[in-house]
C-alpha cells in the first residue's frame, strides 16, 4: 500500500510545512516535502508508493500550478493530486477547478480531512489503468485466451461494441472472466484514455451502496465529515463497471435506474444536480431473467442494461482452450513473479476432463500452487492434486485440444526468461534437483534405475544426491 505523501508547499505554504508533516506522520505516512514542483521526480523515485500530492501555490501563479499538477498527473506517474489552500482564502473554489486536481484541502486541515481525501485517492488509483497494462494488453485480458469457437464468439462481440456507448450486460458463471471483458470493452473504446472504476455491488451493504455510487455532502450522516466523491464522478468521461449487480438491493435498483435514465444524479445529503459522462457495463453470475419472476430485480432496468448481452462460457466448454490457457498462466507468473513449472501432455490431458466448476480462476490457483509444490519442475499426471487426476472417463478431448497440446509440448522445450532476469545457476540446480527426485520417485527409490533413466552413471548420481541433500526415504513413493 501507498506510503509516501508528496509535499509541493511553494511560496506561500512553507511556514506550515512543520505542521502539515507533523499531521502526516501521525496518521501513518512518510511526509516527502519537495522545495520546486519540478523538482519532484527527482526525488520521488517510486510513484507506486505515493499515496497523495498536496501541492501549494506560488504567489497566486495558476499557471505554474497547474504545470506542476499535469506532472503528477501524467500517463506515466497518475499520483492522485490535492491543492492546498488557505482557510481564508477566496480562491480555493478556482484551484478546485484546475484540471487534474483531485480536490481541494483547506489548510490548516485536521487528520480527518486527510484521512478522508486519501480515501478518495485511493478510489482514484483504482479507477486508473497504469501504462505499463496498457502496453501488455494481450497479456492483461488472459481469460480471453483460446481458439474455441465460444471464446472467439466472445472476441467478435467485444470488437462490435467496444467503440460505441451501449450498456452492455456481461452474464456468465462465477470465474469466467466477465471483468477481463469489461476492461477489454474499456481498452478498446475512445474512453480508454479516462479511468476504468470497478464497484462490486455484491461486497458493499445495501446501506453504504449508495454513498459509494453517489458520494455524500459532509454531514449527511454519522460520520460524513467530509464531502467525498462516489464512483460515478471518479469514471467521469470513462466507464464505471458494476459488478454482480443481481445482488443490488431493489432500493438502489430504482435509484440506478433514473441515474441510467437521466444521465443526472444527486450526492447524498445534497439537492445539486449531477450531470455524468460515464458508459455503464454490468455483469452478473445470476440468472436475471429468474430474478425477474422471483420479483429481486426490475423489468426496467433489466431492460435498460440488457442492450448488449455478453454471455461468458464455462470452462468446461471450452476445453480446447485450457492447454493455451496454462501457457498463459505460466508465463504470467514468471514475468510477475520469477517461478515457473511446466506440465506434460498427461498432465495437461487431465486437466482438460475435469469439469472446473470453478472455472479459469480455479485454473490459475491451480497453476499458481504447482509453481509452489514444483518450483521449475516438470509436473506429470501422479502429480496433480487427486481430485483432477481423472482418467478414463469426463471430457473427452477434441482434435483442436490435441492440437493445443503440442504447444504445450513446444513450450516444454523453450523456457522463458523471466522478464527480470533469473540467477542462472540457481534455477538449474532446481531443475537440476528436480528430475533427480522425479526420477527416484519413478524408480521408487532405487538409484541404479533412476541413473539409468537420467543417463548418468551411478556413482555420478549418488553425488548429486549429497550435494543436493536428497535422502532416498524423502522420496514419495509413486501413487
Amino acid at each position: 500500500m501507498p506510503a509516501d505523501i508528496v509535499l509541493i508547499l511553494g511560496d506561500n505554504g512553507k511556514e506550515h510545512a512543520q505542521a502539515l508533516q507533523t499531521i502526516i506522520e501521525f496518521i501513518g505516512y512518510r511526509p516527502v516535502l519537495v522545495e520546486q514542483g519540478e523538482q519532484w521526480q527527482e526525488i520521488v523515485t517510486d510513484p507506486k508508493a505515493v499515496a497523495a500530492a498536496l501541492i501549494g501555490s506560488w504567489s497566486g501563479d495558476k499557471q505554474k500550478i497547474a504545470a506542476t499538477i499535469k506532472t503528477l498527473n501524467n500517463e506515466e506517474a497518475q499520483l492522485p493530486v490535492f491543492v492546498l489552500v488557505p482557510k481564508e482564502s477566496v480562491s480555493g473554489k478556482e484551484s478546485w477547478r484546475l484540471p487534474g486536481a483531485l480536490g481541494r484541502l483547506r489548510y490548516p486541515f485536521s487528520q480527518t480531512e486527510l484521512t478522508s481525501a486519501l480515501q478518495n485517492a485511493e478510489l482514484f488509483r483504482e479507477g486508473h489503468q497504469q501504462k505499463g497494462q496498457d502496453r501488455r494488453s494481450v497479456e492483461l485480458f488472459r481469460s480471453l485466451v483460446g481458439n474455441s469457437r465460444a471464446t472467439r464468439t466472445v472476441r467478435h462481440l467485444i470488437e462490435q461494441v467496444a467503440d460505441s456507448n451501449a450498456t452492455v450486460l456481461i452474464l456468465g458463471e462465477s470465474g469466467t472472466g466477465k471483468e477481463v471483458v469489461a476492461r477489454n470493452l474499456h481498452y478498446h473504446s475512445s474512453r480508454r484514455g479516462n479511468p476504468f472504476v470497478p464497484v462490486n455491488c455484491g461486497a458493499i451493504p445495501g446501506e453504504l451502496l449508495e454513498s459509494e455510487l453517489f458520494g455524500h455532502e459532509k454531514g449527511a450522516f454519522t460520520g460524513a465529515i467530509t464531502a467525498r466523491q462516489g464512483r460515478f464522478e471518479l469514471a467521469q468521461k470513462g466507464t464505471l463497471f458494476l459488478d454482480e449487480i443481481g445482488d443490488m438491493p431493489m432500493a438502489m435498483q430504482v435509484k440506478l435506474l433514473r441515474v441510467l435514465q437521466e444521465r443526472t444524479f444527486e450526492r447524498v445529503g445534497s439537492n445539486k444536480l449531477i450531470h455524468v459522462d460515464v458508459r455503464i457495463i454490468a455483469a452478473t453470475h445470476r440468472n436475471l431473467e429468474e430474478q425477474l419472476q422471483e420479483g429481486n430485480f426490475r423489468e426496467d432496468l433489466y431492460y435498460r442494461l440488457n442492450v448488449f448481452p455478453i454471455e461468458m462460457p464455462p470452462l468446461r466448454e471450452r476445453v480446447e482452450d485450457i492447454p493455451l490457457l496454462i501457457n498463459e498462466i505460466i508465463t504470467r507468473i514468471e514475468h510477475e513473479k520469477g517461478a515457473s513449472v511446466r506440465l506434460t501432455p498427461a498432465a495437461v490431458m487431465a486437466l482438460c476432463q475435469y469439469p472446473w466448476p470453478g472455472n479459469v480462476r480455479e485454473l490459475a490457483n491451480l497453476v499458481e500452487r504447482l509453481t509452489i509444490l514444483h518450483p521449475y519442475g516438470v509436473v506429470d499426471h501422479y502429480d496433480l492434486p487427486e481430485k483432477y487426476r481423472i482418467e478414463g472417463e469426463g471430457i473427452s478431448p477434441s482434435a483442436p485440444e490435441l492440437a493445443s497440446l503440442e504447444r504445450v509440448v513446444d513450450t516444454l522445450e523453450t523456457p522463458r526468461l523471466p522478464r527480470e532476469g533469473l540467477d542462472l545457476k540457481k534455477h538449474l540446480s532446481c531443475i537440476e534437483r528436480s528430475l533427480i527426485k522425479q526420477a527416484l520417485e519413478e524408480a521408487d527409490g532405487v538409484v541404479a534405475q533412476a541413473a539409468h533413466r537420467l543417463r548418468m552413471r551411478r556413482t555420478t548420481l549418488v553425488e548429486k544426491l549429497r550435494k543436493y541433500d536428497i535422502q532416498r526415504e524423502d522420496v514419495a513413493p509413486r501413487v
